[in-house]
């Protein structure tokens, strides 16, 4: 194809840039001496190979822009048209002319082995095709045939089958046939007329059983016989004149009614309809009997009526259905189920899980020894012997399973990313634990608390200078709130020790490092309160050597800062340890997952419900989530952080308040997101069922065996104080509960009805009336109803905000109830000199005091030879012949014993008193 000719100023035709010639010939619409320019459109040929394997050659056309004609013909025009122009030399045009044969050859070549290519592509590809689908076409071929020869072979076996069952039922139904016409026979005999005369009239055979209509309608298979000739019976059919015949007409009567049998086999003949004499007796005439009756026939009943097929069918179909049931009902056919069963099941259950009925499972259990009803419940070891007996999969379920796969999986360690570091604030009462924290987040907590103590945990998030967020858990140093420093140590990543520098190191600072040990978590000790006078933070580094807390300092590994809350000096430094902490323990988590976290603490609010703050350590949180906390459930209805903001999520090491549970979980338990509400349903009832049954039982172990519960009886009633804790916190209630319960005496217990969160409700003072307690109200107030029905029942309710106080008023109840002891106190010896005896009165001893002194009344041991004969009471004490209270050292005095006599001169008198001493 040419780019089109061109025509120069001389009127000659050149060749084109193609090296093509122009015909002479072409028609134009252009003026003589213009100038041509470069065609607008290129034709060429395309090649279109298919998959088949065929192609053709398809003409196309491309469009150009328009451009001036650069051959040698439009030089004139483009001296003619511009000013000052330059024509092309010869050697240019050359030059020009080799380049673009270069290109085009170069083009035609490229073209040339690409359809070769593609050629050789697609030859290879249909040549595999073609290989794959003879080999497909041959392994079809070859299934076709085995399957053909085993059709083949299986139909020969079912012809066979079928033959030698079609030879049998022949058989049967000759011998049949041929003992029933013996009996036919035999009983339509006719009767000698000899010996049986009946006046002229011959009496018919005796009267066969009356068949019932179901057997009747059930037409028997005919012993094949050749058909009797139709002219033998036409002679009865033309007459029409009621008269008894012979047993052997009638038999024959019968013998004509009766319908051919149907013969099977591989050589019996088709068979012929099902009711093949319909037409023959219609024929005859419109009614379908046949016009001739006998004796027999009408005593019988057998007068050609038959019943209808689609009866036969419904009774045929009835006693199928009956024999089916029969045999499911013999367990000839038996479903073998998976049952489920659980740790206790009741019968009746267990028989509907099986698809069984009820008796059978309680005959089951009977000959195992069981003796249980439908509604009674066996264990799962009998349930599951009972299941094996009637042949069925059993699949073991525990209560607990529900809790399978809460916990979620574990994360990939590419899916981790760094989180804040949790850090617990720990320490003695009074080391400036709360204060320190003021510091880092510019606020005033401490103020806010009763007492100038920490009673409550709290968690708090700040950012430090660096941009880095740190958590912080503060914990109580008070000695009661022991099971809240070790909730915190338990979810913390470091530890930071709080120790007083004029201070030292004080039981709870002890208490805390182990807490911090058991929980494996690096200590950071902050030596606080480094402004004050006495001061000495050296002493706090030496006595941190006997618990093998070694600072780096004296060359130990623990780090230690000097801070002062007060003056906010060296918090800098304190940030800059935790973070370099941090970064060497590597703390990450994922937070593309379900949220996974811990319960730090929780209230009743009485405006928003329950309340838990809760610590996030893996995934997110977000508004709308379904939680499980404990034993209770509920959607997020509002996430807030720890200065009462509103949150739509929140990440790992975050803490944060949720609102939406059902009720108040307990303190440091785990709570986990769940997918749906019945599965959190779930869980939850199952944790309070666990809950109950093991309060249930601490209860039956507190009674204790049968002797001592005899055992108390006869000693009398056990003394005891009861009390009803209400706090504002779970953790606080906790706290004051297991402090109450410390107090108790050998003599009186403490027992504890309740410990929950919440103001004072009218059900609190019913319970406390009933069970005659004391209520503890720590940090709430009892209701206008409550306080009303307190004062009509006399329930003492007691407030109080610092838990010391708490500790202390219980421990005078307990002292208030302890039975009061006796001590013996002595009183002074006498010497007997001499016995009188006085009549009416009896031996009275004459005896001179050698020390102390003796008092009427008190308690008396006669001693002879330093052994203890006789204790007793004084009954008189005389001074010569008058009564007196007491004689002193020194003087005589005149002795009786209440009902002893055996007094002897030299004995000795001891005398002594009991006194009361108050618990």
């Amino acid at each position: 194809m040419s780019d089109g000719n061109e025509r120069n100023q001389d009127g000659n035709n050149t060749p084109s840039q193609g090296g093509e010639q122009t015909r002479s010939s072409r028609l134009s619409l252009r003026p003589a001496g213009r100038p041509e320019v470069g065609r607008t459109v290129d034709a060429g040929s395309v090649r279109q190979s298919f998959s088949h394997g065929r192609s053709k050659v398809v003409q196309v056309e491309v469009r150009k822009p328009k451009r001036n004609a650069t051959g040698p013909g439009a030089g004139a025009a483009a001296r003619g048209g511009r000013a000052g122009g330059r024509a092309l030399t010869a050697a240019e045009l050359a030059t020009r002319q080799r380049a673009l044969e270069g290109q085009r050859q170069a083009a035609a070549d490229e073209a040339a082995r690409r359809e070769e290519e593609k050629i050789q592509i697609m030859s290879a590809a249909e040549a595999a095709r073609r290989a794959a689908e003879e080999e497909r076409l041959i392994a079809e071929q070859k299934a076709a045939e085995i399957a053909a020869l085993k059709e083949s072979e299986q139909q020969a076996a079912r012809e066979q089958a079928a033959a030698e069952a079609a030879a049998r039922a022949a058989e049967h139904a000759a011998a049949e046939a041929a003992a029933r016409e013996a009996e036919e026979a035999k009983r339509s005999a006719p009767l000698d007329p000899r010996t049986h005369s009946t006046g002229g009239v011959q009496l018919a055979a005796p009267v066969q059983r009356l068949r019932p209509l179901a057997e009747r309608a059930i037409m028997p298979p005919r012993p094949v016989q050749p058909s009797r000739p139709a002219a033998t019976a036409a002679p009865a059919r033309n007459n029409e004149t009621l008269h008894l015949r012979s047993g052997a007409a009638a038999a024959g009567g019968e013998e004509e009614r009766r319908p051919a049998p149907r013969r099977t086999g591989p050589g019996a003949p088709p068979a012929p309809p099902r009711r093949p004499s319909a037409p023959s007796r219609k024929a005859g005439g419109s009614d379908r009997r046949s016009g001739r009756i006998d004796v027999r026939a009408a005593i019988e009943g057998d007068d050609d009526k038959t019943r209808s097929l689609a009866s036969v069918r419904r009774q045929r179909d009835r006693e199928r259905r009956q024999a089916e049931l029969e045999r499911l009902r013999s367990d000839q056919v038996r479903v073998v189920r998976d049952v489920i069963v659980p740790e206790t099941i009741t019968v009746a259950e267990l028989a509907n899980r099986m698809a069984s009925r009820q008796g059978e499972v309680i005959k089951a259990l009977m000959k195992m020894g069981v003796m249980a009803t439908a509604a009674q419940s066996i264990d799962g070891d009998t349930a599951e012997l009972v299941v094996e007996e009637f042949g069925h999969r059993i699949k073991r379920v525990s209560e607990s399973d529900v809790e399978i796969g809460i916990e979620g999986v574990e994360d990939n360690a590419d899916e981790l990313l760094p989180r804040a570091p949790v850090v617990t604030v720990m320490g003695h009462v009074d080391h400036g634990k709360t204060s320190l924290l003021d510091a880092l987040r510019t606020t005033d907590v401490a103020a806010s608390e009763a007492g100038g103590i920490t009673q409550h945990i709290g968690a708090y998030q700040i950012t430090a200078p660096s941009g880095k967020k740190i958590t912080f858990i503060d914990t109580p140093g008070h000695e009661a709130f022991t099971s809240m420093r070790a909730r915190g140590a338990s979810v913390t990543d470091i530890v930071v020790l709080v120790v007083a520098a004029d201070d030292g190191v004080m039981p709870q600072t002890i208490e805390a490092i182990k807490h911090a040990k058991a929980a494996n978590a690096p200590i950071i000790v902050a030596i606080n309160k480094i402004d004050k006078p006495g001061a000495n933070p050296a002493r706090v580094r030496q006595e941190l050597l006997s618990h093998e807390i070694v600072v780096e300092e004296m060359g130990g590994d623990t780090q230690d800062v000097e801070v002062s809350a007060l003056k906010r000096t060296g918090l800098d430094k304190l940030e800059e340890c935790i973070l370099l902490q941090s970064e060497m323990l590597d703390l990450r988590a994922n937070p593309d997952r379900v949220a996974e976290g811990v319960v730090i603490e929780s209230r009743l609010d009485r405006g928003r419900g329950p309340v838990a703050s809760v610590l996030v350590q893996k995934g997110t949180l977000r508004r709308g989530d379904i939680l499980v906390a404990g034993s209770e459930w509920g959607r997020v209805r509002a996430v807030l952080d720890d200065r009462g903001r509103q949150l739509k999520d929140a990440g790992p090491s975050m803490p944060v308040e949720v609102l939406g549970l059902t009720g108040v979980p307990g303190a440091g338990e785990p709570f986990v997101v769940v997918e749906t509400d019945a599965r959190a349903r779930e869980i939850s009832e199952f944790r309070q069922r666990k809950i109950k049954d093991k309060e249930a039982a601490s209860q039956v172990a507190a009674r204790g065996t049968l002797d001592q519960m005899l055992a108390r009886i006869q000693a009398g009633v056990q003394k005891e104080v009861a009390l009803l804790v209400k706090a504002d916190v779970q953790g606080s209630a906790e706290a004051i509960s297991t402090t109450v319960q410390k107090l108790a005496h050998e003599e009186v217990a403490v027992r504890v009805l309740n410990a929950s969160v919440g103001q004072i409700t009218e059900s609190d003072i019913q319970l406390a009336k009933a069970s005659n307690a004391i209520i503890v109200a720590f940090n709430v107030r009892a209701t206008t109803q409550a306080r009303e029905l307190a004062q009509r029942e006399g329930v003492d309710i007691r407030y109080y905000s610092i838990i010391y106080q708490v500790a202390d008023d219980v421990e005078q109840l307990v002292k208030g109830k302890v039975a009061p002891k006796h001590r013996e106190k002595f009183l002074g010896y006498a010497e007997i000199r001499q016995v009188f005896n006085i009549t009416k009165t009896g031996k009275v001893a004459g005896c001179y005091v050698t020390e102390g002194l003796v008092k009427r009344g008190c308690g008396v041991r006669l001693l002879r030879d330093n052994v203890v004969i006789h204790e007793g009471e004084l009954s008189q004490l005389k001074r010569f012949k008058d009564d007196v209270k007491e004689v002193a050292r020194g003087y005589e005095c005149g002795l009786s014993f209440a009902g002893y006599n055996d007094l002897r001169e030299g004995d000795v008198v001891e005398c002594y008193e009991m006194e009361v001493i108050p618990a």
